[in-house]
């Protein structure tokens, strides 16, 4: 059976290729963790944990990367809120999450990257954006 997936830089539905023999990677955006998850925070991860069993299935080694989105103006808020630390607020509610893909039986990813591990390059990379208009 043959995957056919919507390519947004060619606009058009195409048979998924692997770039390299044998392997696939993908990219989910993940969770922002304001809080408790809902049937419509996990659908994401249902939907693309889908994708990653049919690669598996089709012989694929996958690299599975979904990220987690622990502090935004949400969470910041939230946690003000609540008057406890952004940085707990956060870790409770990505357990939360955590805790609701393993009970739908959901994958663990590959790797699970934060966005407070990356502040740095992103205010770099806001910079440039400026920088160009």
């Amino acid at each position: 059976m043959t995957l056919r997936l919507y390519d947004t830089a060619a606009r058009d539905v195409r048979e998924f290729a692997p770039l390299h023999a044998g392997q696939a990677s993908v990219y989910l955006c993940g969770a922002t963790v304001q809080g408790v998850p809902h049937i419509g925070h996990v659908r994401s991860g249902i939907a693309f944990d889908i994708l990653r069993r049919w690669l598996l299935h089709s012989g694929l080694d996958v690299l599975f990367v979904r990220n987690v989105t622990d502090i935004d103006d949400k969470i910041l808020n939230k946690a003000a809120d609540a008057d406890r630390p952004w940085w707990e607020w956060a870790a409770t509610h990505e357990r939360a999450f955590s805790s609701a893909y393993d009970a739908l039986g959901v994958l663990p990813p590959s790797a699970e990257p934060r966005a407070t591990g990356f502040i740095p390059q992103m205010v770099e990379y806001m910079a440039r954006l400026i920088t160009r208009g």
